[in-house]
């Protein structure tokens, strides 16, 4: 399937007619085998093109923002029921694969009837209320905009409480709700108020939020080791005179496989792993119901919660100690929340609710009442208590569930990058949407190949699941307790619930989480160290790139200003600097000159250096900004946004809005913009654009027709002859109209106005004479006299900037046209 494309910026070439191929529009690029590409940014009346321009002067550039900010896609029907089983293929795999291991790390020795009964009791009441009640019932709701995942919490709570600085040019896709006041009661007022004013309270926020994100990253380095290399140990009950080193090859390899193929999207790879996984569960549930009929039913009377109490009044703290085994039935719970975003809330409550939590509750009931009669069976419950003839069927299934285990969290990872990102907590990298259907579904190639070595190097040097084991829980419980803190706040400054209604929930599921917090930092010693000094290294890195673009963002502050505090007119009408930057004259330069607007917002930076050093502006300007949507793609008349700053002759401002599904690949980019400002000035001169037919070949190229291409070329031509020397003569009108159209007096409306003739002269003749791409190359200084524990911060942050910013060779444009104005900024 092809992908769309936006057709914005390829390589350049002299300006010829067959090179006008890709100067005009952002394309669909499925339609491209069509005779006529739909959505060439043309409108069909006047009205539809009103909403792609701005008729008045829009000198803080704001005219085109709009509400392009991520929305909630919501679900009905036969669609909601396929994301419900798609969700079983990537969300469950960690949670449905834990009837392997729990009751073997949770008992030491041989358990008695009593042991078994309370187990249970726990493992039946933990499943209901860490997943099915908190996180399927409540945490699910805290979603910012279908995105899931405590740092989607914190998001929210940035929209509905001043708690956070933001990234102008991430500004525009932002939408504030916070309350009103008076709509709040009073200690919800009280709380939202003294989060915002206390800078301990707010940086506490913002470090919750990042070690989550660094937590379940951590787990997405160790979990896919985990089950893989267990699924592989596996083979051992078949075989056991496998190798170590076999296994942890073999292992290698799978995992390689498992990376390799996740660029296919996460709706190929969840409608392949999802039949994996139903079948799983169900043979769980049938090895439940058939040990249940056979051996013991009366541990039925685990759903009772007396006996889970009295594990703990029995064994104190070594039942304390014991549940750091039981914890391991619900990891992977927090990727059930990250991977909200990938999905939504009613697929994964119907997922979870119709289907898997009955067959998890029936596995381990099985497995207690197998072990009630068998007590020695505890160290390998599940293969042990498999009916007869169904070992091999049952170990194929479990090897390949176990393998599939892991892209709960892969998937989670992707998730909780892209979000992170829009906070400007992490450096940009390329994220590849991967459905258009579902728009939350992505896939991440950096942090993928990342995690491939990761999850490798942990493999080859744990080399088996026991030690990997000892590693694993601690990171699910800080994230869980992270959960309930974060869904808390959002009940009362987003939901508006009372506190004394939100209170004794909070305290419930804060207890149950620190139960379980407590008893798996007993691991730290023996292994949790390590997933616990990943998170710590990558919150670090996090917090310090945020740190970083804080300052940056103030340092540039001095440079965001309406253009009219720039340039004036002088008493003769001619262009100058204001007083504020030393006023004198500005020369004209002959051409047209694009400068690259990184925010799309007030007056571009490299506009203001370029100005402020050379003393002249170009004949005809446009600040051209690209503004990400977070859509698919972009309807063709909503795509282009122009409006004419009068500020400052013949300068206007170009918004291209393109769709994340959307590539920027235009083979000349000032054809575009030449050809969109032209028709914007015609357009507003009451006039219709000339017609621009685009033709597609046998070979995907796409051309300009008709008479625009013709009148382009005209021009150019009388370029070259030197004709464009002085104002041109729109009598003339070389583009192909009959000859009564050719006089003022009946000729189209933009040529009977003298101020529109000179204003499309200009733009012919710049154009024409030369195009020059300005682009702001801006260098970042430490300020003299900075502590050095801040020097060496920003040291870092700038290296990382440095090394990681988009160069100038990404934009492909050619080379001889491109200006870099150089200039420096302390932070």
């Amino acid at each position: 399937m092809a992908t769309p494309a936006v057709i914005i910026a390829d390589e350049i070439q002299p300006v010829k007619r067959e090179r006008l191929a890709g100067a005009g529009g952002v394309y669909n690029a499925r339609s491209l085998s069509r005779s006529r590409v739909p959505g060439d940014g043309r409108s069909a009346s006047r009205s539809s093109n009103e909403r792609s321009e701005q008729t008045g002067d829009f000198e803080d550039g704001d005219g085109w923002q709009r509400d392009d900010g991520r929305k909630k896609q919501v679900f009905k029907g036969t669609t909601l029921l396929w994301l419900a089983y798609q969700s079983t293929g990537v969300i469950y795999g960690d949670i449905g694969t834990s009837p392997l291991y729990v009751y073997s790390s949770t008992f030491t020795e041989e358990p008695n009837y009593n042991d078994v009964l309370q187990v249970l009791s726990l493992i039946i009441w933990s499943l209901t209320i860490m997943v099915t009640l908190k996180y399927v019932g409540i945490v699910l709701r805290a979603d910012n905009e279908g995105e899931g995942g405590t740092f989607s919490c914190y998001s929210l709570l940035t929209r509905y409480a001043n708690i956070t600085e933001r990234d102008p040019r991430e500004a525009q896709l932002i939408k504030m709700e916070r309350h009103k006041t008076q709509d709040l009661h009073r200690p919800n007022q009280t709380i939202r108020s003294r989060i915002e004013k206390s800078k301990f309270t707010r940086g506490l926020l913002k470090v919750v939020g990042v070690l989550a994100v660094s937590m379940v990253m951590a787990d997405g380095v160790l979990t896919p080791a985990q089950s893989v290399l267990g699924a592989v140990q596996g083979l051992i009950v078949v075989k056991p005179d496998i190798s170590s080193q076999t296994v942890v090859g073999a292992t290698c390899g799978i995992l390689v496989a498992l990376f390799l193929i996740q660029p296919l999207g996460t709706t190929k790879l969840a409608n392949t792993f999802a039949p994996i996984v139903i079948l799983w569960l169900a043979f769980n549930a049938a090895f439940g119901i058939y040990n249940l009929a056979n051996f013991d039913h009366s541990v039925l009377k685990a759903f009772s919660p007396y006996y889970a109490i009295h594990f703990f009044m029995e064994k104190k703290t070594h039942g304390w100690r014991m549940l750091g085994g039981v914890l391991l039935a619900f990891t992977g719970v927090e990727a059930l929340f990250a991977d909200l975003g990938a999905f939504s809330m009613r697929a994964i409550q119907i997922s979870w609710m119709c289907y898997c939590y009955p067959c998890l509750l029936l596995a381990y009931i099985g497995q207690a009442a197998y072990i009630s009669a068998h007590p020695d069976a505890y160290s390998n419950p599940f293969f042990n208590s498999v009916p007869p003839g169904m070992l091999y069927p049952s170990l194929i299934v479990a090897v390949l569930a176990a393998i599939v285990a892991s892209q709960a969290i892969i998937t989670a990872t992707f998730q909780l990058i892209s979000q992170i990102m829009k906070l400007s907590y992490c450096p940009q990298v390329k994220i590849v949407h991967t459905s258009k259907t579902f728009h939350g579904q992505l896939y991440v190639p950096f942090l993928n190949w990342l995690l491939m070595l990761g999850t490798i190097l942990v493999t080859c040097v744990y080399s088996n699941t026991t030690r990997l084991g000892n590693a694993y829980g601690v990171c699910v419980m800080f994230v869980t307790f992270f959960d309930t803190c974060m869904v808390t706040l959002v009940s009362l400054l987003v939901w508006r619930l009372s506190p004394f209604l939100v209170f004794i929930p909070w305290l419930f599921f804060a207890t149950v989480d620190g139960l379980y917090l407590s008893s798996s930092l007993v691991k730290v010693p023996d292994g949790a160290w390590f997933t616990l000094t990943i998170s710590g290294i990558l919150a670090c890195v996090f917090l310090l790139w945020r740190f970083g673009k804080e300052n940056q963002w103030r340092a540039e502050a001095e440079d965001r200003f309406r253009p009219s505090s720039l340039i004036t007119k002088d008493p003769d009408g001619k262009a100058c600097l204001t007083e504020r930057w030393g006023g004198g004259a500005l020369s004209s330069i002959r051409g047209l000159g694009i400068y690259f607007d990184k925010t799309g917002v007030l007056t571009p930076t490299v506009f203001t250096q370029f100005v402020s050093k050379f003393g002249a502006i170009p004949e005809v300007m446009v600040f051209f900004h690209l503004h990400p949507v977070e859509a698919p793609s972009v309807a063709g008349d909503e795509r282009y946004v122009i409006s004419r700053l009068g500020a400052i002759p013949g300068c206007y401002r170009l918004t291209v809005r393109h769709g994340f599904m959307d590539e920027v690949i235009s083979p000349d980019l000032a054809a575009l913009i030449y050809a969109q400002v032209r028709k914007f000035i015609i357009r507003q001169a009451g006039g219709h654009p000339l017609p621009e037919d685009v033709d597609v070949d046998e070979n995907n190229n796409v051309s300009l027709s008709t008479s625009f291409d013709r009148a382009l070329k005209d021009r150019i031509t009388l370029t070259a002859s030197a004709k464009f020397s002085g104002d041109v003569d729109y009598t003339g009108y070389e583009t192909g109209h009959s000859d009564a159209e050719k006089g003022n007096d009946h000729g189209p409306p933009e040529l009977r106005d003298k101020v529109v003739r000179a204003e499309l002269a200009r733009l012919d003749r710049s154009y024409a004479s030369k195009v020059m791409y300005v682009i702001g190359k801006e260098q970042m200084k430490i300020k003299p006299g900075t502590h050095i524990f801040r020097r060496i911060v920003l040291t870092t942050f700038l290296w990382i900037r440095e090394n990681t910013r988009a160069k100038i060779a990404n934009l492909r444009l050619a080379m001889d046209r491109v200006v870099e104005v150089g200039f420096v900024k302390d932070i």
